[in-house]
């Protein structure tokens, strides 16, 4: 049911539910009723669906019933943080005035929890960011667009201007929770399938919303500044402006409140990391794996976060991701990581360091709460316990050698205002909500105390009071006693009623019992229940003054995380490299990629983990301008893959300041990394397997440069032999002549190998195997030369192909052997000449193995076990031979 046009028709709370419903139509609103939020009509619907709550009825409105479905308050967040992961919004509103004696409570919308604006500890993965990102196109041929992106969590704001081909795999990093578009944008045919970002995820805007000056003053307003160069903010940035004040006042719309805590924007320009798209992200496992297999958090075994991964706090997990999903180009900077990594290991510090970030709690996400007047008692006592534990970890930097020890110790500099005001404010162990009173120390201020010695001493005075009545009446049973509707009074049983003196008031009478108050009684419980009332006030108020003062250092505070985070990489790096024993790449000018005994690091770790000491097998790779392709060969399941994709991820991790598996590397300048392994349908988009294996391949020929890398696997299997490769060989030739760029080319198409005698860059190499006893036997290291066939057959009876079709395969190959003989004269296929026209296949007669027809000439009802045992051994010995 959707509401009555005729507002009229309703209840008068039906009437509040739909005036707020009309200002924000997209979203669930929870309205307040008393202990629950309350969704109603569609919303009920809606929610019930995904939270898998009772869907009920509440009287009627407008003369029909009111579906409705509710969530406890206390427990609201764990239903709230399913919704936002199901991407929904929702609108909280409160009761904020008075109870009233007609009419509905006053309520209003407090604020608007969307995907990308959650800063709530339990809405959040504590080990991920949470981004909110805004898309605008310029005017400019050919196109280009403005990309701002913030976590609001963090605080981090960030701007951008990209080119078309580097859109996608940008919103691919960040991976947008929300994305805001103008409404001419997310209107046009092709921006689905441009952007990479799921619709559900896109908001909307007017268009004028995103205009560059209107977005430039408010930026400026925001910051109360004359000009943003200081943000690094130069003309060429200028048209982009609005997408970022758009990421503001959106964000000012759903807290209902300003964000002081985004104190500046940071400006990343394109080509300052390797650029790397969604496709390449997800063929070479960095964050999500194509296999089975995860941990008890969920995190996949087989990626590369999950074994690079040994940080200990949440802001340095987030960093570390951060850092892997994009690798600077600026190798200045990689190697001081470099070195800093290496003087952790040889100097033995890794452990120690790593019990000292123990104690450190998220200081990032706490001090956006704080500033935001969101944070919670325990937020405080984890910030209080993380600057405790600084000056220990500032001092252990300082005895390191290496400048960037030394700055990230000044940048850990002890803060102690607001450590020493945490640790006089707060109790040892605050409780969970601050309404639960107990937060702020004894001693902290007078006030609250007296107010907590009145409140905490009731029970003396009581005693004290009870004491007194006894002895007035005569009465050794009576006692004092308290409910919340009649507060305190004197109860005695209805018996003993005619001694009491006449100063005890009746107040109510039950069956046995009659209950008596007194004027001292009534100035006491007045004394003491507003002694509680008014030092949970007092408490509530001096905690947000605590936070108003905390939030004063929230620079000081942010630059401390920022330094925690990067200490807590670095030592995840050198615990991961001296487990591996990975070596320090050496980064240079010169084109080009030279890696001794290279490994696949997620492969041998898990290898190592399944295997035990079975050895991962290394190989070399040597790219450069004069030895620019490497045409790989050799059998299915032979290492192609592997070998291709541990190349790509040594040079990826060189490009974090990260140690590499291999006995040395040698990295030059590198641009970017291009990936086009395997394939699957895009039913979405309505794109078949090949469809989407020439897409990419597409984007690889228009944008790699000299110094990329690409890595092309199997390309051209999704059609025809002949098409596909005809295919192949043409983007081969591409790359060799056009692109020029450092590619690994795996096939089967043996013709390819002939590519080496018309360009002088090209190389063969090859995966090796032996058979032995008709085993196959995969050796994983790499030769020169092409492969001298393919084991395609070998390989399918290893997969459990029936026997029958292996040996009619065997003798399909051996008549198209015959007809198509292998040589470097004449190859399978002549790419350049018509195919010949030859003769139907002809249906070779198999003889039946011998042991088939022994079998149909057995009769075994006339064996006796002894004889059918025998027969086992004499038939297990006829396979032996």
């Amino acid at each position: 049911m959707t509401e009555s046009k005729d507002l009229s028709q309703h209840t008068p709370m039906m009437q509040q539910f739909w005036t707020m419903k009309q200002a924000h139509p997209d979203v669930l609103l929870f309205y307040r009723m008393g202990d629950f939020y309350e969704l109603f009509y569609a919303d009920a619907e809606r929610a019930a669906r995904i939270l898998d709550l009772t869907l009920t009825t509440r009287g009627q409105s407008a003369g029909e019933p009111i579906p409705m479905a509710g969530v406890p308050v206390h427990a609201y967040e764990s239903y709230l943080a399913r919704l936002i992961r199901a991407g929904e919004s929702v609108a909280i509103c409160e009761q904020i005035g008075e109870t009233k004696t007609k009419g509905p409570m006053e309520r209003a919308v407090v604020r608007v929890v969307t995907p990308g604006t959650v800063t709530d500890e339990a809405l959040l993965d504590q080990r991920e960011g949470n981004r909110l990102a805004a898309l605008v196109p310029l005017a400019t041929t050919p196109p280009e667009y403005g990309l701002a992106h913030l976590d609001l969590a963090a605080g981090d704001f960030v701007l951008m201007r990209l080119d078309d081909a580097a859109l996608t795999a940008e919103l691919a990093r960040i991976d947008p929770r929300e994305l805001l578009l103008p409404e001419s944008l997310a209107e046009a045919a092709d921006t689905a399938a441009k952007i990479g970002v799921d619709p559900k995820r896109w908001r909307t805007r007017a268009d004028w919303q995103f205009d560059a000056k209107r977005g430039q003053a408010a930026l400026l307003k925001h910051w109360q500044i004359h000009d943003l160069k200081s943000f690094g903010v130069t003309e060429i940035h200028q048209p982009a402006l609005g997408a970022a004040a758009i990421l503001l006042t959106y964000v000012a719309e759903t807290q209902r409140s300003a964000v002081p805590h985004i104190e500046r924007l940071r400006v990343e320009h394109l080509g300052d990391a390797l650029l790397i798209d969604r496709n390449t992200r997800r063929h070479l496992e960095l964050f999500t794996s194509n296999q089975e297999g995860s941990h008890d958090d969920g995190r996949s075994a087989a990626t590369l976060i999950n074994l690079l991964d040994e940080t200990v706090t949440a802001h340095g997990s987030r960093l570390l991701k951060h850092w892997l999903g994009r690798p600077l180009r600026d190798q200045a900077v990689l190697r001081h990581r470099q070195q800093a990594i290496g003087e952790l290991i040889e100097r033995g510090k890794i452990n120690a360091l790593r019990e000292s970030l123990r104690g450190i709690n998220d200081i990032e996400r706490i001090t956006t709460r704080i500033v935001m007047g969101s944070a919670r008692p325990r937020d405080l006592s984890g910030l209080r316990d993380a600057l405790g534990v600084l000056p220990a970890l500032s001092a252990q930097l300082n005895q390191l050698d290496l400048p960037l020890w030394r700055d990230l110790a000044v940048r850990l500099t002890d803060q102690p205002a607001p450590r020493e005001l945490l640790n006089r404010a707060l109790v040892t162990q605050p409780p969970v909500w601050l309404r639960d009173g107990g937060v702020i120390a004894a001693g902290f201020d007078a006030e609250l105390d007296e107010l907590r010695h009145l409140s905490e001493h009731a029970d003396d005075a009581l005693n004290a009071l009870e004491a007194q009545a006894r002895l007035q009446s005569g009465i050794q049973s009576l006692k004092i006693a308290y409910n919340r509707v009649q507060g305190f009074y004197f109860e005695v049983s209805r018996l003993q009623a005619e001694k009491m003196p006449p100063q005890f008031i009746r107040r109510q009478t039950l069956k046995s019992v009659e209950r008596y108050t007194t004027e001292e009684l009534k100035t006491f419980e007045d004394r003491v229940l507003s002694a509680r009332d008014r030092a949970l006030a007092r408490e509530q108020g001096l905690f947000t003054e605590l936070l108003q003062t905390l939030a004063t250092h929230q620079s000081a505070l942010r630059r401390m995380a920022e330094a925690i985070a990067e200490v807590d990489v670095l030592h995840s790096l050198a615990r991961v490299a001296e487990c591996q024993r990975w070596v320090a790449p050496e980064l240079g000018s010169e084109p080009g990629i030279h890696i001794e005994a290279g490994r696949h690091p997620v492969i041998e770790a898990l290898t190592k983990q399944t295997l035990g000491n079975q050895p991962f097998t290394p190989n070399d790779c040597e790219l450069t301008p004069n030895r620019q392709l490497l045409m790989i060969t050799g059998p299915n399941m032979g290492g192609k893959s592997t070998y291709m994709r541990q190349t790509a991820l040594i040079v990826l991790l060189a490009h974090i300041g990260a140690f590499v598996p291999a006995t040395r590397a040698r990295i030059g300048p590198i641009d970017r990394i291009f990936t086009r392994i395997g394939a699957g349908d895009d039913l979405a988009s309505g794109r078949s397997t090949f469809m989407v294996e020439m897409t990419e391949t597409a984007e690889i020929l228009h944008t790699a440069t000299e110094n990329s890398l690409v890595l092309i696997d199997e390309i051209g299997r999704g059609t025809s032999t002949f098409d596909g490769l005809a295919l192949a060989w043409a983007v081969a030739e591409h790359l060799i002549r056009r692109n020029r760029a450092l590619t690994l080319f795996a096939t089967h198409y043996f013709e390819l190998t002939q590519l080496t005698e018309r360009f002088d860059t090209v190389r063969n190499v090859h995966l090796d195997a032996v058979t032995h006893k008709d085993d196959l036997i995969f050796l994983h290291s790499v030769k020169d030369g092409p492969a001298s066939q393919s084991y395609g057959i070998k390989v399918a009876a290893l997969a459990g192909l029936p026997r029958e079709a292996i040996r009619r395969a065997q003798a399909l190959l051996k008549q198209l052997e015959q007809q198509h003989p292998v040589g470097a004269a004449t190859p399978q296929l002549d790419l350049f000449a018509a195919p010949e026209v030859t003769d139907a296949i002809e249906e070779p007669e198999i003889e039946p193995h011998p042991l088939i027809t022994a079998l149909e000439k057995l009769d075994p009802d006339i064996l006796t076990p002894k004889q059918a045992l025998d027969l086992i051994y004499a038939w297990r010995n006829e396979l032996k031979k």
